[in-house]
């Protein structure tokens, strides 16, 4: 049970020029990209006022026949694909890839996630692209590492989850190992090549020389598995499978009330000695030596959630929550995606695409009390004709 829901916050209508940052105006941003994880790090790019040039092959990026659920398109291609301009390619044939190497002559940056070493096999590697155009900034991103065994592996999120652990904890002690539900390793390493693209812009606007950045979706999820390996190899404890509860803290997970849960999440030893005292009204309980330390209370796991769950049963959701408002305790309720789409702190923006309008849930950032507004989702080569008058490139050029 939750509290009261309120219709989604809307952005008021303006244009779009107005409503985003534009720190990367004049950004030239070349993506050969498919899927998610590099279209997650251009989606940024293109939120902050890159131009970026979305390469797909002649039947699309395949993440376009993800599904049909957005008025007909695929949610994943909606979301992150917006402010982008299309054009289908064929690289094997001269003059497309002719016209590639114009646009990478313009190019601020080049991100591509092919297989590993087509790129290379093509002539537009990484190395090679540096040397010719040394203020290019290069990125690459493959299912593991350069110089590792499984480098040439294919290599999809689910995979990368099960492959680097985070399968292993995830779920609880019946399920066995879980996917996460969102594809957090591309997302993560989209986000996490955004982040080192900015950064190799800020050193090229001091050096004036550009970068070759390699990310990998293994590194990306093993980076955040460092408290459970730092656990394992340091601690000795393979961290179990808890659900919702959380491996190093207690208490922190839901409970049952008579008429619905409750999610509560204690991170100091003042704030459990609140919620024992003020909002559970028992001094036995905030007095127990077993739970005198969060160490401690993360061992006695199961004695402090009964603990608490013995209190809380009897007390409706209208009696606890005020109670945690008042002690300035962490709370919150397990909500469906359905309760998501209603939820009185989510906000959403618009963005245009071929099948018309479109709600999607905002990006994070909102700077100088604005958040960035959503620009349009392509067509399949939507920008083909433009770009290839733009970036011609005639035999006779290419000969020289």
């Amino acid at each position: 049970m939750r509290g009261s829901k309120g219709p989604f916050r809307r952005q008021d209508k303006t244009n779009w020029l107005d409503m985003m940052t534009n720190a990367l105006e004049g950004i030239l941003v070349v993506a050969l990209e498919q899927a998610v994880a590099v279209p997650v790090a251009t989606c940024r790019l293109a939120d902050a006022g890159a131009r970026v040039i979305k390469l797909e092959r002649a039947e699309g990026d395949f993440s376009r026949g993800y599904d049909d659920y957005a008025n007909g398109l695929s949610s994943y291609f909606v979301w992150i694909n917006r402010g982008k301009e299309s054009c289908r390619v064929d690289l094997k044939q001269p003059d497309d890839l002719a016209m590639v190497e114009a646009m990478l002559a313009k190019a601020d940056v080049f991100i591509q996630n092919l297989a590993p070493g087509a790129t290379g096999r093509l002539g537009i590697g990484s190395a090679e692209l540096r040397k010719r155009h040394p203020r290019l900034i290069t990125c690459d991103v493959s299912g593991y590492a350069p110089g590792t065994p499984h480098f040439t592996r294919k290599a999809y999120d689910l995979l990368i989850q099960a492959e680097a652990g985070l399968s292993s904890i995830t779920g609880n002690e019946s399920s066995g190992p879980t996917r996460i539900g969102v594809s957090i390793a591309d997302i993560a390493t989209g986000n996490a090549a955004y982040a080192a693209i900015l950064e190799a812009l800020l050193r090229r606007a001091r050096t004036g020389e550009g970068s070759q950045i390699a990310l990998s979706l293994f590194d990306t999820i093993a980076d955040l598995m460092n408290v459970p390996y730092l656990t394992r190899r340091y601690g000795g404890i393979e961290p179990p499978r808890l659900g919702l509860a959380h491996p190093s803290i207690a208490p922190y997970g839901v409970f049952e009330l008579a008429d619905g849960n409750v999610l509560l999440a204690v991170q100091s030893e003042r704030e459990w000695q609140v919620l024992a005292r003020e909002v559970l009204q028992d001094e036995a309980l905030a007095n127990d030596p077993r739970f005198a330390s969060n160490v401690l209370r993360v061992r006695e796991r199961a004695a402090l959630d009964a603990a608490i769950q013995a209190i809380l049963i009897a007390r409706p959701f209208a009696a606890v929550t005020p109670a945690l408002d008042q002690a300035a305790i962490a709370y919150g309720t397990v909500s469906s995606v359905g309760d998501l789409i209603t939820h009185p702190a989510a906000t959403t923006l618009t963005v245009e695409t071929p099948a018309g309008p479109i709600e999607v849930l905002a990006p994070p950032a909102i700077v100088d009390g604005k958040r960035s507004q959503m620009r349009r989702v392509p067509e399949l080569g939507e920008h083909e004709a433009a770009l290839r008058a733009e970036f011609a490139v005639t035999a006779a050029a290419r000969s020289t």
